[in-house]
């Protein structure tokens, strides 16, 4: 048997069963085996489960010696992750483990994303019930899936065979923050009809590289580079100069990660490389100087070819016209809160098959921005003689006055650690706002540990973090 990388890491328990499942391939919509490993677990611990069509595994645990009749709490997280890595990493995310290691301060994987949003709430749930010996109150474990695309395990579950009307999120990634309301949210796609006809030609790759990327929602505020639109820039200023014909076009992964890099294939007439790659240092000179991207890489290069069946310059002009026209990024900041984003949006994938496709993930904590914002998007998908279509809405998480829960939690969090949490709103979107909508009454609080760089291949999670949330969490279950 292959050497547990975890094991001597504290809470042994916790970082055991991430481990295991780290070890499965648990991407959004591939999510089928996560969810059959927490059914064993239930099996092999003697308790009441239940499992759905989109493999959404509720499992209840008994309340311990003195607490069964306190009310049952519900510990919530997802099952699936975001699958990024790097273009180096021989990894097939859809049927591999993780390589997952660490160092002093911080567990990560190898070349890839760690999935530590939202496996070690998982793990958390996990270690909870397998130990008879930690106090708590009855126990709803609920693990979700596809959160990462829409929330759409949690909008299709049955919530009516829950009982807990208190509930305790593990889906956030900052220590010491307690969030208590978040933006609702949309995925709106626009896709306009190509026309392909041979072209003959030089052709030229183009490149953008280097960007930090980052989460759609919680990152949306810090000044980082959208690489479908650096690369909408990037062809809107060489087609000013010569007519272009797109070949390819491969930009971002996934609709709720920014986009580190794009590749573009075209077919140009009448212009040198080096003009183009005059433009190409240009540009990335302003990348680096208006964002947060030292490391932005804007390239240019010949390929060994003459033409190629590639879009009419007419296509090609209407989807330079929407990569440049789309919205993107913050819209409006929050007049309450101060930092706090409103409304935003994110052109998440740009990708040429026999169509040119685009995704946005499209977040607010005000409906009528969020729906205003839709619109915007169905206009422009009109003005372009394209079509618009959206899905996996869901509501915003609304801030309780009154919560017993949050009232319970912060002078716990003071006693322990000597310091005060910060409670507070998110523009990220979070499976609260469903089941607040779905469970009359629910009080809810979602906390976790530090988690850096989440939907990229530099995240990392914080193992002193985990200690302390998991000795935080355990108080509070006591308390309850």
């Amino acid at each position: 048997m292959e050497a547990k990388k975890l094991a001597g890491l504290e809470p042994g328990s916790v970082f055991g069963y991430f481990e295991e499942i780290c070890a499965i391939p648990h991407g959004s919509r591939n999510t089928k085996a996560v969810s059959d490993y927490v059914v064993d677990f239930a099996k092999s611990h003697g308790l009441r489960y239940v499992q759905d069509e989109m493999n959404n595994v509720i499992v209840y645990g008994p309340g311990t010696c003195g607490l069964e009749n306190h009310p049952t709490v519900i510990l919530q997280g997802h099952l699936d992750m975001v699958c990024e890595k790097d273009s180096d990493c021989p990894i097939d995310m859809a049927t591999q483990g993780l390589d997952v290691t660490h160092d002093d301060r911080f567990v990560f994987a190898k070349g890839t994303t760690l999935g530590g949003d939202d496996g070690i709430a998982i793990a958390m749930g996990l270690a909870l019930l397998a130990d008879p010996t930690i106090p708590h109150p009855p126990v709803e474990l609920v693990c979700t899936t596809e959160e990462e695309i829409g929330l759409l395990g949690a909008d299709a579950m049955d919530m009516s065979v829950l009982q807990g009307r208190t509930m305790i999120n593990l889906d956030s990634e900052a220590e010491g923050i307690f969030t208590v309301s978040c933006a609702g949210g949309c995925t709106a796609t626009i896709e306009l009809p190509v026309e392909r006809r041979a072209v003959y030609g030089p052709c030229i790759r183009l490149s953008v590289d280097g960007l930090q990327g980052g989460h759609s929602g919680a990152d949306i505020h810090r000044k980082r580079a959208n690489a479908n639109k650096v690369m909408g820039e990037f062809l809107s200023r060489i087609q000013k100069l010569m007519p272009l014909c797109l070949t390819s076009f491969t930009g971002g992964s996934k609709g709720n990660a920014i986009p580190r890099s794009c590749r573009v294939n075209l077919v140009a007439m009448g212009i040198h490389l080096e003009r183009i790659n005059e433009i190409a240092q240009t540009l990335q000179e302003e990348i680096r100087a208006e964002y947060d991207e030292p490391e932005a890489v804007i390239q240019a290069f010949d390929v060994d070819a003459l033409g190629g069946n590639s879009l009419t310059t007419e296509s090609t002009a209407k989807v330079i016209s929407l990569l440049c026209s789309a919205p993107n990024g913050v819209q409006k900041w929050s007049a309450d809160i101060a930092g706090l984003v409103q409304t935003s949006l994110n052109l998440g994938i740009a990708k040429l098959g026999d169509r040119f496709s685009t995704t946005f993930s499209v977040r607010s904590s005000v409906n009528a921005e969020k729906k205003e914002l839709l619109a915007q998007l169905r206009a422009l998908a009109g003005m372009l003689d394209g079509t618009y279509s959206q899905d996996g809405e869901y509501p915003a998480w609304e801030y309780r006055k009154e919560s017993h829960l949050r009232d319970t939690m912060v002078p716990i969090y003071r006693e322990l650690f000597g310091a005060e949490p910060r409670v507070e709103a998110i523009h990220a979107g979070l499976e609260c706002g469903l089941f607040s909508e779905r469970l009359s009454g629910l009080d809810c609080v979602s906390i976790g540990p530090d988690i850096l760089d989440i939907h990229t291949s530099r995240e990392r999670l914080d193992i002193a973090s985990v200690q302390r949330t998991w000795r935080f969490l355990l108080a509070v279950l006591k308390a309850l």
